[in-house]
């Protein structure tokens, strides 16, 4: 449960801020007649001016060119219901049939006219309810946990999102009292007595109320607005100028803090990424699904309880001054029950750029009593000091200088082959996508740009220079995105090298910031396609050969984001090509896949995988003791069963235990130096021998 079911307001925020200590106060509650008199929120002058812009700039300078008519009004109430009370639990049946019948085709005309009421009528409604279940819950646990049973078969459903609302007070309170014993179960399985139980709720629920009693217009506003923007696309959005403020600091080179990407998934605050370079990236200990359940400052610090908390309120607390520690506690993506948390530590630090330099590493693979040697470039995100460009400065610091440096340092070193990790690249400069591409080909396109108007701009690599030739891999997984896939695509339609891993995240999608009178709009006005005509928005670049991750690629990626722009083509460019890779991925592919049935690592990643993605499809949770304790012994046995099935593969001994299991595999792939015994860059660099034997005395040559 939460104040915002899913809060769009700030949907990413990088946990790298300026520092604000504490946490917000926590108050008693109200008396039963104080808590009737909930603040009734209305639309201000201001609300209205800002509305206008936005309606503005939805209709002209939209990549969609908005048409403000009944289905984007039913668009905007669905996703507002939504966003205010994804889980059924809020509202009633009876509600949700009045906001229908008055507002399913009229709010696209209300925005239109700068008639806001709807949404503050709506939220007013929902302020009530939400205070109601808050009251509920306080007064339940004031009463004591010792007649709860643990004893009775009867489960919870998880997700509600397709289930009717509730139709009475009588059902509404037997939901909330499965849920409240939910709680309370997660917690007795984390060995809490009742009265440690009790106590813990009683804060959780009393400072959710505080912060509900807190709510302003300008929430409301701020809340309504990003459901219409999100309506049209998930990248549109509003910023207030709070936000806005933060926006701004957050694209910052000198960030402090731990160095993520938030976002909120029903009451939980999750990791969306890492920042590459970052102190959360370097620790090892975290990565994109984690959910971060509590937070506490320092060694000694008490742990505080954020579930529910709004996003803003968790990043102010996670963020602060470089070399001071912050403790989180974490149920990790792959954990079968949200008891099952662990608490680790980070310093925080700047985010550097020279952490997120590129490097690179010499392989050497033996094959057939033959030694190659291949380079492997790990990229963690497309940087460019403009700065230092714009001011003519020669030393200014750049992912493609950088990279063309050590392509140099790596012929020198007489590699053979040569591979470029983009693996949770979440992309940045598009100018260093279109130069790091020239390194690998000569003159011609890298990528097609189509605005809002339908012109289609192509941007070229003008320089003939070509920094490498010979044969080329490129890494991909689920997060590489925006930056990365125009480089992936490109590589690939121009048949200039291998792209291994997953289907990549599918941003094809470029967002503009429009002013407002206060605040400013992010508005998707342009989108990439590749030189082949293909789009990257939704589909991303699917890789040549296969290697999956654990991440779960129906709940990462653009598509699972509702309302995100479709997949189409333009026309295809004029480019010549290099390998003939309608010969070659055949061949490849057979060596690759005949070496995969005999490889444990692959097999130890296709099961985990295949195990995340069972976690997050369960619909419903028992809350039966003897049950929940029985899933999560076997699921104890299950990873214990894996992992020693792994090491024994290896000629390592077993583990007796889970607690001995070195928690290494949560690192992402950019550490603080390339990892040689990492097995997808092993299986990389076996693929690279693979297509420097195939292209021998071939078509490019170094």
């Amino acid at each position: 449960m939460k104040i915002f079911k899913k809060s769009i307001v700030a949907a990413l925020v990088t946990c790298c801020l300026l520092w604000s200590a504490g946490s917000p106060a926590v108050s008693d509650t109200k008396s039963d007649a104080a808590r009737q008199e909930t603040t009734v929120f209305s639309p201000t002058k201001s609300h209205k001016k800002i509305n206008k812009d936005i309606v503005s700039h939805l209709k002209h300078r939209h990549y969609l060119k908005i048409s403000f008519d009944d289905q984007l009004s039913q668009k905007v109430l669905n996703r507002y219901l939504d966003e205010l009370d994804l889980g059924h639990s809020y509202f009633f049946n009876s509600d949700i049939r009045e906001f229908e019948n008055k507002y399913r085709l009229k709010l696209d005309d209300a925005l239109v006219d700068g008639d806001l009421q709807p949404g503050f009528e709506i939220f007013n409604l929902y302020q009530k309810r939400l205070i109601e279940r808050l009251t509920y819950l306080i007064d339940r646990l004031e009463q004591g946990l010792g007649d709860m049973k643990f004893d009775v078969e009867e489960s919870l459903q998880l997700e509600r999102k397709d289930l009717p609302w509730p139709d009475s007070e009588a059902a509404m309170q037997e939901l909330w009292r499965k849920r409240l014993k939910s709680d309370v179960l997660s917690l007795k399985l984390a060995d809490k007595s009742l009265e440690e139980i009790q106590e813990t709720l009683l804060k959780r629920y009393r400072n959710q109320l505080n912060r509900v009693e807190q709510n302003s217009s300008d929430d409301v506003f701020e809340f309504y607005i990003n459901s219409l923007a999100l309506s049209i696309d998930p990248h549109t959005q509003y910023f207030s100028p709070h936000r806005t403020e933060n926006f701004n600091i957050n694209k910052s080179l000198s960030l402090e803090g731990i160095g993520a990407v938030l976002q909120t998934e029903d009451e939980y605050t999750k990791i969306l990424r890492l920042i590459p370079g970052g102190p959360a990236e370097r620790s090892k200990l975290l990565k994109a699904g984690d959910r971060i359940v509590g937070v506490a400052q320092g060694i000694e610090g008490e742990m505080l309880d954020i579930v529910g908390w709004r996003l803003d309120e968790v990043v102010n607390i996670i963020r602060g001054p470089k070399g001071t520690q912050v403790r989180l506690q974490i149920i990790p993506t792959d954990a079968v029950d949200i008891h099952q948390t662990k608490v680790i530590h980070i310093i925080r630090d700047k985010v550097k750029l020279e952490e997120q330099e590129a490097q690179k590493k010499v392989l050497e693979v033996e094959r057939n009593s033959k030694k190659y040697k291949i380079g492997v470039i790990d990229i963690p995100t497309f940087y460019a000091d403009f700065k230092g460009m714009n001011e003519g400065n020669p030393d200014y610091k750049s992912t493609t200088k950088d990279v063309e440096k050590l392509l140099q340092e790596l012929k020198e070193e007489e590699v053979q082959g040569i591979i470029v990790d983009l693996r949770d690249n979440g992309g940045g400069s598009l100018q260093e996508s279109n130069s790091l591409v020239g390194l690998f080909i000569g003159l011609g396109p890298t990528v097609q740009v189509r605005n809002a108007n339908g012109r289609i701009d192509i941007i070229r690599d003008h320089d003939p220079h070509i920094g490498y030739s010979g044969p080329l891999v490129v890494l991909v997984n689920r997060m590489s995105a925006s930056a990365s896939e125009i480089f992936a695509g490109a590589i690939k339609d121009y048949n200039r090298g291998i792209i291994i891993g997953e289907q990549t995240f599918g941003k094809g999608t470029v967002q503009s910031l429009l002013p407002l009178s206060k605040g400013q709009l992010k508005a998707t006005t342009a989108k990439y396609y590749r030189i082949s005509g293909m789009s990257t928005q939704n589909k991303g670049v699917m890789p040549d050969l296969q290697y999956p991750s654990i991440f779960n690629s129906k709940e990462m990626g653009e598509s699972s984001l509702p309302e995100a722009l479709p997949y189409d083509q333009v026309n295809s460019i004029p480019y010549q090509t290099y390998y003939n890779m309608t010969d070659l991925l055949p061949k490849l592919s057979e060596k690759y896949n005949a070496r995969m049935k005999l490889n444990s690592d692959y097999e130890y990643v296709l099961e985990r995988k295949k195990r995340v993605e069972e976690m997050s499809s369960k619909k419903e949770i028992s809350l039966s003791e003897a049950v929940r304790k029985k899933e999560s012994e076997a699921a104890d046995q299950w990873r214990l069963n894996l992992e020693n099935k792994l090491r024994l593969s290896k000629g390592e001994p077993p583990l007796e235990s889970l607690t001995e299991l070195n928690e290494d595999e949560t690192a992402g792939p950019h550490a603080s130096e390339i990892d040689d015994k990492n097995p997808f860059i092993l299986q990389a660099a076996e693929l690279t021998v693979d297509f420097i034997e195939l292209v021998t005395g071939g078509v490019v040559k170094n």
